[in-house]
């Protein structure tokens, strides 16, 4: 855990800590508790660098083609 928290840090990883960071404190200025629930996941998501596809969640597999190459017949055309 300490791993994935401290390592492969790049510029838009940060940039998605500062932006839910923001959010938690314009609800706290807000005094609004569903804004600053928000603000939360936006902020755990960078830190434990998950996201929407976290855990392979979009992983299609390739389409593997089972038929073996196909032998072509050429006719001559006089």
């Amino acid at each position: 855990m300490k791993q994935s928290i401290l390592s492969n840090w790049n510029f838009f990883r940060f940039l998605r800590l500062v932006i839910g960071i923001a959010i938690i404190v314009q609800a706290v200025m807000a005094k609004d508790v569903m804004f600053g629930v928000a603000g939360i996941l936006f902020t755990a998501l960078p830190l434990f660098n998950m996201g929407c596809c976290g855990a392979g969640a979009c992983y299609t597999p390739v389409k593997k083609d089972s038929t073996t190459e196909k032998e072509i017949s050429y006719e001559e055309v006089v």
